[in-house]
């Protein structure tokens, strides 16, 4: 029997692991001009790797719902998704004071990868589904 909650969280799981990575190649990039600006692009990559771990785990962690509950949980899920990014990005800007444009490209890139992921998860499972 196939499980379509599992297979989404497994999905989304495997499109998180994809933005890091992502995340830590830019912070490498960002390593030749100082190690402020490098950690500001992993931290920048980082947060968006943490909300969307919190988006997957509220959307998809009550299992098989009636379509207004799992609707609420996809909206607390991004709206907490967005509430970690930001918290994390004022820590960063103001309590650490790092530079801003490594941390914004660092979120530009995981979400980047976030997405391209999930889109080559995505064809590749409807390519299986055919045949």
């Amino acid at each position: 029997m196939h499980d379509p909650i599992a297979a989404g969280r497994s999905a989304a799981a495997r499109a998180v692991a994809v933005e890091i990575a992502a995340s830590g190649l830019v912070a490498l990039g960002f390593l030749a001009l100082d190690w402020r600006h490098a950690l500001a692009a992993a931290i920048g990559g980082a947060a968006m790797a943490a909300g969307n771990a919190l988006s997957i785990a509220l959307a998809f962690g009550g299992g098989i719902q009636r379509a207004p509950v799992a609707f609420g949980r996809l909206l607390l899920g991004v709206m907490g998704k967005w509430m970690v990014v930001l918290a994390i990005f004022v820590l960063a800007l103001a309590g650490w004071r790092l530079p801003p444009l490594p941390l914004l490209a660092g979120l530009a890139v995981s979400t980047l990868g976030y997405l391209l992921a999930l889109n080559r998860i995505g064809a590749r499972a409807a390519r299986h589904r055919q045949g």
